[in-house]
């Protein structure tokens, strides 16, 4: 494997290589902490986080659903080029061949360790597990928690089962990440990736979260909600119902504030990067029909953005994205500079003296440049792809520009594999997300020398990521998708 080392630690002026914490929440929109908006949500540890890090109000999850989303963060990779398009399951996996941060950073020196939702493979022999990929211990579940957070049965630890745990699944792994921040050696830079079942369905928090939401006050406010353009149902969740997904909120919160708690008696936290994100936008609100028992308790929010899971409106992939580095990074800022989950791997290379991968593509940057204040060169632009039908499947950003492919529809009977190796782009969107930022303006009806030259880009780099991507023996049928925009 071609590698080529980042800028070390000495020459950029700091000779200790930081410790790295990723805590990605699931389905948790954009809008749906204080920090970012929300009316009411409560949500203090996160809030003061970032008040002592950088908020980014454009960073993206590399895909709008959940594997893929994962596959990109820790390849820095678009999904395709990995083969994840889309949720893994029989024949859709990370495969081996892909070089993660794990690995890259397990080889530079550093402990590292998985906790919580992998969602790349299974754990039966047939795929890799967080263990085949750079993880020295992995205490994990293959999905989300089955029948719900409380008390999850099915988390596997360093490829044994573990059985019934006992507490809500966003405690249950932030216990195990401080245990095993305490035992591990002192002198030994660490990894750390955590990710919550929170605030993916089921949803279930303690009592405790749900009381502090039946208040005049919330129900006051609860119709200022959007929901990403999305007209609710007649039958939608009551508010009772909605408080499962705002006590979720603030539980999530909690978790995450008891993680950095424990950091802070460690004496970690000095030198401990620590960045929080989503995989991807809130659940679609009552699912597709409305009558879905699980969605319909989803009151997540993307804002004032278009879009929510599932989609490529900014609603879908836009995500909360806090960053804290006391040794590092200026507190108190708030940055508008694009950035992605695929950034991640050349920027954690660059900061922990690992090599990065030269004998791939890479759709990241190291964004160190926005720590000191400074903007991002990219030779390539940010990219998503998504292959549901009668939605945007390809969206490429370009500064304050996006650009939305719609592909051609299938031919009837047409499988996954067959139509992604095959089909071209056939129309266009076009927005100006600094001026639109609800993607309400479709610039494209202007037909300009400007969007042709946009429209050939993301033809040619559609063409080069389909050719890249592996070809799966099948990878399932197309589906229509989940709500529309």
């Amino acid at each position: 494997m071609g590698l080529r080392r980042a800028r070390s630690s000495a020459e950029r002026g700091n000779s200790a290589r930081p410790n790295v914490v990723v805590f990605l929440a699931d389905d948790l929109g954009y809008g749906d902490l204080a920090c970012y908006g929300h009316p009411f949500m409560k949500t203090p540890n996160l809030d003061e986080f970032a008040r002592q890090g950088i908020r980014f109000t454009d960073c993206y999850s590399a895909a709008p659903i959940c594997s893929p989303a994962r596959a990109g963060l820790l390849t820095g990779r678009c999904s395709y080029r990995t083969g994840v398009y889309h949720l893994a399951g029989d024949n859709v996996h990370l495969r081996s061949e892909e070089k993660t941060i794990a690995e890259l950073l397990h080889d530079a020196g550093y402990a590292t360790c998985f906790l919580g939702k992998w969602h790349l493979g299974s754990f039966d022999g047939r795929h890799p597990t967080p263990g085949d990929q750079g993880f020295d211990h992995w205490f994990a579940t293959e999905v989300n928690s089955f029948g719900g957070p409380q008390n999850p049965e099915n988390f596997v630890c360093n490829g044994k089962p573990v059985g019934p745990t006992k507490g809500w699944y966003c405690d249950v792994v932030v216990n195990d990440a401080i245990d095993w921040l305490k035992k591990r050696r002192p002198e030994q830079p660490f990894f750390l990736e955590i990710c919550t079942h929170e605030p993916h369905t089921p949803l279930d928090p303690p009592a405790q979260y749900m009381r502090m939401y039946d208040t005049p006050e919330v129900r006051a406010l609860e119709d200022k909600i959007a929901y990403g353009r999305v007209p609710r149902y007649p039958s939608d969740n009551t508010p009772a119902e909605k408080r499962y997904y705002y006590g979720t909120v603030t539980q999530l919160d909690a978790a995450f504030g008891s993680l950095m708690g424990a950091l802070q008696e460690m004496g970690l936290v000095e030198n401990t990067l620590v960045i929080f994100t989503s995989d991807n936008g809130p659940e679609y609100p009552g699912g597709s029909t409305g009558l879905d028992p699980l969605r319909r308790l989803c009151a997540g929010t993307p804002g004032r953005l278009r879009g929510m899971k599932r989609h490529l409106y900014e609603g879908g992939i836009r995500v909360p994205g806090i960053i804290r580095w006391p040794k590092g990074i200026r507190p108190g800022r708030v940055c508008s500079e694009p950035v992605s989950s695929v950034d991640l791997l050349p920027t954690l290379c660059e900061l922990c003296d690992a090599q990065i991968p030269t004998d791939r593509t890479l759709d990241g940057v190291s964004i160190t440049p926005v720590f000191e204040g400074g903007t991002l060169e990219r030779t390539r632009p940010l990219c998503w792809n998504i292959n549901f039908t009668g939605v945007p499947n390809m969206a490429m950003r370009m500064g304050d520009e996006v650009l939305l492919g719609f592909a051609q529809e299938p031919a009837a009977g047409e499988r996954i594999m067959e139509w992604i190796k095959t089909t071209k782009m056939a129309r266009f969107e076009l927005y100006n997300l600094r001026t639109d930022a609800s993607q309400k303006i479709d610039l494209a009806s202007q037909k300009t020398g400007h969007l042709q030259s946009l429209i050939t880009q993301m033809n040619e780099l559609w063409s080069e990521i389909r050719r890249q991507g592996p070809t799966w023996p099948d990878a399932g049928g197309i589906k229509p998708a989940v709500g529309r925009f």
